[in-house]
């Protein structure tokens, strides 16, 4: 089963499996590092859910549901 950033809880951290985006989103999130064996880390969403932050390379992102889709994770570990 493949698992995606959406599936990460807050605590969680993983590896960066795949990146199944396109276009000008693909774009941004190579941008932030989002290649092949990061590792990212959940560390907060809003009261809503949506978005999450992430701590990617350093740096926290804040990424919508519907971008986390199209990234594809693997090797989830941590507290959720």
């Amino acid at each position: 089963m493949a698992y995606s950033l959406n599936d990460l809880k807050v605590g969680q951290s993983a590896t960066v499996d795949e990146l199944n985006s396109s276009g000008s989103i693909r774009r941004r999130l190579l941008d932030i590092g989002l290649i092949g064996n990061t590792k990212v880390e959940c560390i907060g969403k809003s009261p809503s859910g949506d978005p999450k932050a992430f701590l990617i390379r350093g740096a926290v992102i804040a990424i919508r549901s519907e971008d986390c889709e199209g990234v594809l994770i693997k090797n989830i570990f941590g507290e959720g």
